[in-house]
């Protein structure tokens, strides 16, 4: 990684993730979150205010120092305890079984191995815990499609990893999961390569 996606691309995140209809996917996502949480693309913090008080603690984990120092107001705000820890969302050290709830937003569009990030969410819920999750994707329009698909590139490029043409729903099936609650729309008003949303509630099978 470089001085752009080290230093200055977590800023220009930090920015877009607090946008105030980015907020308000956040806290629709983080409505049934209880317990013990494992966050995957913690970034910097912008979920924290929207957690419900039934959150009795948080385990974020993200692989960015940047966004870390970012996140220090919001931690320090936090009205539960939090633990950063700066790992990649493949790579989770916690035991199985130990979490009541797991959170990923706007996360599996960017890890480079969602599979197995997937696999490793899946390990850590405990019995009837629950993975809450929003994400942009691939649009349901083959039109957007095509386009989301030659452009893709350059949105990796300029987003540190970031694809915009990943079938989210597909990726967390395949993973093992199925779903309490799932809507697919776009954001309204936001441009379709970029927001047709997923937005769900799913258990390991």
């Amino acid at each position: 990684m470089g001085f752009y996606d080290d230093k200055i691309l977590p800023r220009i995140l930090n920015t877009m993730m607090g946008m105030p209809y980015m907020a308000a996917e956040r806290k629709k996502t983080l409505a049934g979150v209880t317990g013990a949480v494992l966050e995957v693309g913690f970034g910097s913090g912008h979920n924290l205010p929207c957690y419900p008080p039934a959150v009795q603690r948080l385990v974020a984990v993200d692989p960015s120092i940047e966004s870390a120092k970012l996140a220090r107001k919001r931690i320090a705000a936090a009205s539960f305890p939090v633990e950063y820890v700066a790992l990649e969302g493949e790579k989770i050290e916690a035991p199985d079984a130990s979490f009541d709830s797991v959170v990923s937003t706007f996360t599996l569009c960017t890890i480079p191995d969602p599979a197995a990030a997937l696999s490793q969410l899946r390990r850590v819920l405990k019995p009837g815990g629950r993975f809450f999750f929003v994400e942009h994707g691939r649009s349901p329009e083959l039109g957007v499609q095509r386009w989301q698909d030659r452009l893709n590139g350059i949105q990796r490029f300029a987003f540190g990893g970031c694809n915009m043409n990943r079938d989210i729903e597909r990726l967390v099936r395949d993973a093992g999961f199925d779903f309490d609650e799932i809507e697919k729309y776009y954001l309204e008003g936001q441009p379709k390569l970029f927001t047709f949303l997923t937005r769900a509630v799913a258990r390991a099978v």
